[in-house]
């Protein structure tokens, strides 16, 4: 039985363009630390590992895309420098931050544990990531969900 996906083009695939943003390692990192507060690039640096020129990168690119914006400090007695804070864009990433650490939580975690917990700042529970549809019946599982081209498709032209 043939997919009905392959009657479709994926050139103008959202899931492709937010991996061209997002699809490297370090870039999910340096999301994670400006999430935790980590704006400043000697820190960023020191905390992850990163190689200055990876990050240079990776911060250019996310400020270019419009994930993140910089904004000018300077300490006393030295140059100007900047700081890495989010954009509305850059804010709606959290939920795909919180699912990837719910995954890592569930198959990729030392025996002790995360090292990270999110939690509800009102109450103190654990934050999950949910799916819903937009009627707001849970989908708790993938087989309750059926892909279909949406308003953007283009058939293939093969």
């Amino acid at each position: 039985m043939r997919p009905a996906a392959l009657d479709w083009s994926v050139e103008n695939c959202t899931i492709a363009r937010a991996m061209e943003v997002l699809g490297e390692r370090w870039t999910l990192v340096v999301l994670r630390e400006v999430f935790n507060g980590v704006r400043r690039f000697d820190d960023m640096r020191v905390r992850t590992g990163i190689p200055r020129q990876v990050l240079t990168n990776r911060l250019a690119m996310l400020v270019e895309r419009g994930v993140l914006r910089r904004e000018p400090y300077r300490e006393p007695g030295s140059r100007v420098r900047h700081e890495y804070r989010l954009t509305g864009m850059g804010l709606d990433l959290w939920p795909v931050l919180v699912a990837v650490l719910g995954w890592g939580d569930r198959y990729l975690a030392d025996p002790e544990g995360s090292p990270l917990s999110v939690v509800h700042r009102d109450c103190a529970a654990e934050v999950r990531v949910a799916l819903s549809c937009e009627r707001g019946h849970e989908v708790a599982d993938p087989r309750e969900v059926v892909p279909r081209p949406g308003p953007g498709a283009r058939r293939r032209s093969d």
